[in-house]
């Protein structure tokens, strides 16, 4: 039994936080440009030193040890041979990460590859087992005259191997498509709209690709932070493509434990995100999906979430998802 999970870890780094003494910062990339806008971090595997990074002026730092520690104690629960992340910065974030605070759960194969995204996050895979292929599609556009990448997050292509090398498991396609979120700044029907058509060329693109690099019989799953519920019409082009037949692989999942108490209570179904704006009743949704090829579904044994004990989360504010499939 193989059992593949999907987690976004809330900013494997944490936003609009700095502590630190910086005596020079980088001039302007260009004459005449305004100051450059820093963003540092600071590499868990040297703490002495530091590297910029761009965003909005914002400065950041590593994520707070207890919430890793919570992430840890979540992961460790999932007890995942392999683990689809979101929201990571880089690739030295998540080697850190898998070689400290996840150090024991055997996540000997780290993967990731730097996206598009201005806010610096990314998606990346942890494995227990060898890794083969690798292939990302962050350059990847949605029609052929476009000049802008379509993918922010990428959509990440990994083969699982078996332990001894000899066969290709089953291939996964992680991603994490555009958010719902909408700066104050913005209008709110434009920035909604806005955000529902990129997702929707996202998940169409998704489709493509998925289609192009895999065959009927083949085993594969695409996995992630979708932002949207799965029957929503954003996702139509990707999850119920013709071609693909993908099958919903957490229809029947079961959570490890039973939700923190809310008024009214949290539905009965499969549910990952929990959305609470002042004044209404909080809102549930299935936002991290794993959807599983036909063949690959024939071979699934069950499936399950790995419930937050805090109604805000716990070292995120996603609960991670799995599938278990007899390999």
């Amino acid at each position: 039994m193989v059992r593949v999970a999907s987690f976004n870890l809330n900013n494997l780094f944490s936003r609009y936080d700095f502590l630190g003494e910086v005596t020079a910062l980088p001039a302007a990339p260009h004459a005449g440009d305004p100051p450059v806008e820093i963003v540092t971090q600071i590499d868990p595997g040297d703490p002495a030193g530091a590297k910029f990074r761009t965003f909005k002026g914002r400065l950041v730092k590593g994520k707070p040890a207890a919430e890793r520690t919570k992430l840890a104690a979540r992961i460790g629960a999932l007890n995942a041979d392999v683990l689809c992340v979101q929201e990571v910065e880089d690739v030295t974030t998540l080697t850190a990460f898998a070689q400290t605070d996840l150090a024991g759960l055997g996540y000997a194969h780290v993967v990731l590859v730097e996206g598009n995204d201005p806010r610096l996050i990314d998606v990346g895979v942890l494995s227990r087992l060898p890794i083969g292929g690798v292939t990302s599609w962050r350059h990847a556009v949605f029609a052929p005259s476009d000049t802008e990448a379509v993918f922010s997050r990428d959509l990440l292509q990994v083969e699982i191997l078996a332990a001894d090398h000899s066969r290709k498991l089953l291939t996964v396609f992680n991603t994490h498509l555009k958010s719902q979120f909408c700066d104050f700044t913005e209008d709110p029907v434009t920035c909604q709209q806005h955000n529902t058509d990129l997702r929707t060329r996202q998940a169409a693109t998704a489709a493509r690709i998925v289609n192009e690099q895999t065959r009927p019989t083949s085993r594969y799953l695409v996995c992630g932070d979708f932002n949207d519920r799965p029957g929503s019409a954003a996702l139509t082009p990707l999850v119920r493509d013709p071609e693909l037949k993908l099958v919903n692989g957490l229809a029947h999942a079961v959570p490890d434990k039973a939700a923190p108490k809310d008024q009214p209570p949290a539905p009965d179904e499969p549910w990952s995100d929990r959305y609470k704006e002042s004044g209404k009743p909080a809102d549930y949704a299935l936002l991290d999906q794993m959807w599983l090829s036909p063949a690959l579904a024939a071979k699934q044994t069950g499936a399950g979430i790995g419930r937050r004990t805090h109604l805000g989360g716990d070292g995120s504010d996603h609960d991670p998802v799995w599938v278990d499939v007899d390999l």
